[in-house]
């Protein structure tokens, strides 16, 4: 099976990758679980399980999977909101692994893809100020009284005015070797693991500071996950967000690697992948994580190009946790904090805000209300309200640009001179409308209105073309009925051309062309438009109207 066959062409790079990964990884995992409130372990653990097993079965060959800023800002409101009852929130995670499975073996992938720009902008940078609010207090050596934003955001001023003195020089120590790390050492030494090591060995030096404490060795307890009919809905719904927030997580930074690397990822294979990471993640008490941009990064500048990599990431880890996590104990939170202050940093997208005022101003408005929402009510509102409403934006200028372009006499319609000679003879007296491409249901909504409104004058025969109709639903059908009926009751003829024989099963099935005269369909605008004249010819000799059907008409 090609599940058990690895690619072994890049084994040095693989190797190299997964080794630098490994650390990056090391101090984000910590820094991850302790902000989780599941403990740094947790962190460990949650990078090795998904790393592992997102990149075995995944579809992304050089990405990395581990606990991540988004990921952990829902993670710790559930760990918060279920009183950090093991069975239950652990349970959520496995339940969100399971519907990322559910997702991939649906093909969900495809359409995940489709959240536009504007709201992962959004929501990713509202999640970068939450890591950035729930980390401030304790940079200043001090622990918000509650979980969540808001009372992150109200702790800062009393850390602000009294700080632990100690646990801010170590915090800002960190911060600064962060951000100034110079991207040539990265290669050797990690930026963020360099600021976790000197700021651990300064914090020896001074007193009063807070640190982790004791971390636990070995394998982690297997936790069977409970569910009951008072806590199923909240569990549940938890399940939800993370299982969509890890899929789109990881998607996009799916995107960042086939960028970098030039191929491109299987999105189903690859939600499987995450989805059995995080439901071993669950069983075993570790965090749930996604696709990991930044470690993602670092694997491939490093060598890193197939799932190889991922796995050796993961294994470094386990050789970690099993022999080194009691080094761990006294590492400051002051330090963590200052690390995850610079996560949240980078998931902010300056790039985007740096030239949102040079775009269009409805998707800055939209950016902003996802940020907002993100920040101050939740993440899963945040996105369906930010996806709704960019649907519905997208929709209407779809539909202003389809009204705009449907023609009436030869203004946005392309005629030959024959077609444009019928049209300029009849003076008005034929009015042509040609639709285009796939009529949305926001057109169809005022469709009839515009028809209608083009053609009141001395227009006595409508020619509508459907050539370049592919297809039509309910909303085009009943705009078809209007437009035909509203026709025969202003004594107007109307002329049809080139409808496939899909669009006139549509139809026909809808009853939407029952006021449809006989005899006036045919395959070509060019010939409805003679047809049309001919109607024209016989009212002006006040003979009966008759419709001559030409060999070419359409059945």
């Amino acid at each position: 099976m090609n599940l058990f066959r690895f690619d072994l062409s890049n084994m040095r790079g693989d190797i190299f990758g997964g080794l630098t990964a490994g650390v990056v990884a090391l101090p984000l995992a910590l820094a991850f679980g302790e902000a989780s409130g599941a403990g740094p372990i947790a962190g460990l653990w949650g990078a090795i399980f998904v790393g592992f097993f997102a990149a075995f079965l995944g579809g992304t060959g050089a990405q990395v999977s581990g606990p991540t800023g988004p990921m952990i800002v829902v993670f710790a409101g559930v760990f918060a909101s279920l009183s950090g009852e093991p069975a239950l929130v652990f349970g959520a995670v496995v339940l969100a692994g399971l519907l990322q499975i559910l997702f991939g073996v649906l093909r969900f992938g495809d359409y995940i893809r489709l959240v536009p720009y504007p709201v992962i902008s959004g929501f990713m940078s509202g999640i970068g100020c939450i890591i950035i609010a729930l980390q401030v207090a304790r940079l200043f050596g001090h622990e918000p009284a509650d979980g969540g934003t808001i009372p992150a955001l109200t702790a800062i001023p009393g850390a602000v005015l009294d700080p632990n003195w100690s646990a801010l020089l170590v915090g800002a120590l960190s911060l600064g070797i962060i951000f100034l790390w110079p991207a040539s050492w990265g290669r050797f030494l990690p930026g963020p693991l360099a600021a976790l090591i000197t700021g651990t060995l300064v914090a020896l030096a001074l007193p009063g500071i807070p640190i982790l404490g004791d971390i636990p060795t070995g394998l982690p307890s297997f936790i069977l996950p409970e569910f009951s009919s008072s806590t199923f809905l909240l569990v549940g719904e938890a399940a939800l967000i993370l299982a969509v927030l890890g899929a789109i997580d990881s998607l996009l930074t799916s995107l960042v690697a086939d960028n970098m690397t030039q191929t491109r990822h299987d999105s189903n294979k690859e939600l499987i992948g995450q989805g059995v990471g995080n439901t071993f993640a669950g069983l075993f008490g570790a965090i749930p994580g996604a696709g990991a941009t930044m470690r993602t990064v670092v694997n491939i500048r490093t060598g890193g190009r197939t799932r190889i990599s991922g796995m050796i990431h993961a294994l470094i880890l386990v050789a970690v946790v099993v022999s080194l996590a009691p080094l761990a104990a006294n590492i400051p939170h002051a330090v963590l904090a200052g690390i995850l202050i610079k996560v949240g940093y980078d998931i902010i997208d300056f790039s985007y805000l740096r030239r949102a005022h040079k775009g269009p101003r409805w998707d800055l408005a939209l950016m902003a209300l996802v940020l907002s929402l993100t920040v101050f009510v939740d993440l899963i509102t945040a996105v369906a309200a930010g996806v709704v409403l960019a649907a519905l934006a997208f929709v209407k200028r779809l539909a202003d640009e389809q009204l705009r372009n449907i023609g009436g006499d030869s203004d946005t319609v392309l005629l030959s001179a024959e077609e444009a000679a019928i049209i300029a003879d009849s003076k008005g007296r034929i009015t042509l409308f040609q639709f285009d491409g796939p009529m949305s249901f926001g057109a169809a909504a005022d469709l009839g209105h515009q028809v209608r409104e083009r053609s009141r004058d001395r227009t006595h025969a409508i020619v509508l073309d459907f050539s370049r109709i592919p297809f039509v639903d309910v909303s085009a059908s009943r705009a078809v009925e209007t437009i035909v009926c509203d026709a025969r009751q202003a004594g107007k003829r109307v002329f049809v051309a080139g409808m496939s024989e899909p669009v006139r099963k549509v139809l026909s099935g809808l009853n939407s062309i029952h006021c449809l005269p006989e005899d006036t369909s045919f395959a070509t605008r060019l010939d409805a438009l003679k047809a049309s004249a001919l109607y024209l010819e016989g009212m002006q000799d006040g003979t009966p109207p008759t419709v001559l059907r030409p060999s070419t008409q359409a059945v």
